[in-house]
């Protein structure tokens, strides 16, 4: 399954109502970081079945990324039963990444 781009309109659906964990990947295209962690996430997305990965661009979802306060990207937000349970702010190995799952 690949990276599902989410939005506004989408994210109550797509994350907070998702019946398996989500790992958010908050970003913007202009982060040289957030840019090398995607081939990483989109990795994780084609192996774990048992999760859901999505990403958020803080650019175009501003009101997203002032609402769980992102201050830093890249920041990874894990997110269980439509609650947040870990976070990771920076560029990260998959193994890094896998323990946070």
């Amino acid at each position: 399954m690949a990276v599902l781009e989410v939005t506004g309109a989408s994210f109550e659906k797509e994350v907070l109502q998702s019946d398996r964990p989500v790992l958010a990947d908050f970003y913007a295209d202009w982060c040289g970081p957030c840019r090398m962690l995607r081939p990483t996430l989109e990795a994780i997305a084609e192996d774990r079945r048992d999760i859901k990965v999505v990403s958020v661009n803080i650019d175009e979802e501003d009101e997203l990324a002032d609402w769980f306060e992102i201050s830093s990207i890249p920041c990874l937000v894990l997110f269980k039963d439509g609650e947040e349970v870990d976070r990771s702010i920076g560029l990260r190995p998959r193994e890094a990444i896998e323990e946070m799952l």
